[in-house]
């Protein structure tokens, strides 16, 4: 048996162009079926090397889980940008690629995503999901997070359901 070696560390701009696969494998994978195929398609060409490049050097807080040298997921992160719920802090993204998923690496970059948002003394985490993402509310159900609103995102004029999930 062999040990899966994994670092999560702060994104590098050098690390802009794999963290964009890893948006657009991950993206697909996830919304193919639940999005309209055009909006998610201009979602996914929006945020090339470059846009992520920038974000980098910006200060955006991204967190990269790497395994064997290849970047594997990713979480961005900072202050909640829904004053009125309770958390200060969000998980605005954490994907994975697919052949991660459902092996512990996103369990240990939520962790680690949230002992960031501590570090910075957020209190309180809070994530938006998609309502027909099944398999996200279940990760986030799985760690504890709790319902704490819904709302609604609009992809090409279609209306999708979006559940709030937190942790104090």
């Amino acid at each position: 048996m062999s040990a899966l070696l994994q670092d999560i560390r702060r994104a590098r701009p050098e690390d802009a162009a794999k963290i964009a696969e890893v948006h657009e494998t991950s993206w697909r994978h996830a919304y193919s079926g639940m999005l309209p195929h055009q909006a998610l398609d201009r979602m996914v060409r929006r945020r090339g090397g470059q846009w992520w490049e920038q974000a980098i050097r910006r200060s955006t807080i991204i967190l990269v889980a790497e395994v064997a040298d290849q970047i594997a997921g990713y979480a961005t992160l900072g202050i909640n940008r829904v004053k009125a719920l309770e958390p200060d802090g969000e998980i605005y993204e954490i994907y994975l690629r697919p052949e991660y998923q459902g092996i512990g690496l996103g369990c240990g970059l939520f962790l680690d995503a949230r002992r960031e948002l501590q570090r910075r003394r957020l209190k309180g985490t809070a994530v938006w999901v998609l309502a027909d993402n099944g398999q996200a509310i279940q990760f986030y159900e799985n760690a504890g997070g709790e319902k704490i609103a819904e709302g609604y995102e609009v992809f090409d004029s279609e209306r999708v359901l979006k559940i709030a999930y937190g942790w104090k």
